[in-house]
């Protein structure tokens, strides 16, 4: 019997998850650490999210909205093991997937929740996250599904409530439309700067970031466009 945090989220009444709650049946492992190891580093949900608390000794406290398969997250987790990492996926396949890395590597430095971030963005705590991670989210081509976008002004204010100044904000996609979007929603926040000064810095991936198997898939209208946003002060 599944967890209260492996429920389909789909159902629940305060937002609509928009696309597939799970993919093919898990494996035995797989079904197992959803099981028995989720909950066990699962966020809790019945008061506020201090990353500091649930990662204490950690040098930095970081997030990623819709890690998918876990690759990056993992990847990141693994090359900063000084540094506490939390990931938030709707997708059960890839929230196993991200548990099977875990349990490989030994990344004792990262939790997980299954779930819609826009649901949990609230709870965590003020200015408690040194980066947050939106890496290739859905971009909703379509411009009446537009409102489905994860970055809207709600989400942008959650960023700008639980960043640290000088807290790093990354969004990558390969979609033309939404790079588009995300500058028009962010350069309109005086809470947040840009950090590019050359293309380059758009163009190429950042020297930290870990490529996955879905963007080698290429499956955009343009190149990958990284953008660096930092948290200013108040």
């Amino acid at each position: 019997m599944m967890s209260k945090t492996q429920d389909d989220i789909s159902a629940r009444p305060d937002f609509r998850l928009f696309g597939r709650a799970q993919g093919k049946p898990l494996s035995a492992r797989q079904q197992a650490l959803v099981d028995h190891v989720l909950p066990q580093i699962d966020l809790p949900l019945d008061g506020e999210i201090d990353a500091a608390a649930l990662l204490p000794g950690r040098s930095a406290h970081i997030l990623e909205i819709g890690f998918g398969g876990g690759e990056h997250l993992a990847g990141q987790a693994e090359a900063h093991p000084d540094c506490g990492y939390i990931g938030i996926e709707p997708f059960l396949n890839g929230v196993a997937k991200a548990l099977t890395y875990r349990e490989e590597k030994g990344l004792d430095n990262l939790r997980l929740h299954r779930g819609d971030a826009r649901e949990v963005l609230p709870a965590f705590k003020a200015s408690s996250l040194d980066r947050i991670f939106l890496l290739f989210p859905d971009p909703w081509h379509k411009k009446r599904h537009a409102k489905r976008r994860f970055l809207q002004p709600a989400t942008r204010d959650d960023f700008a409530r639980i960043l640290k100044p000088g807290g790093q904000l990354r969004i990558a996609t390969d979609v033309k439309s939404y790079a588009d979007h995300c500058m028009a929603e962010m350069q309109a926040d005086e809470r947040f700067s840009w950090r590019a000064n050359r293309a380059d810095d758009w163009r190429l991936p950042p020297a930290d970031h870990i490529t996955t198997r879905y963007e080698s898939k290429n499956l955009g209208d343009c190149a990958p466009v990284f953008m660096d946003w930092v948290r200013n002060a108040d």
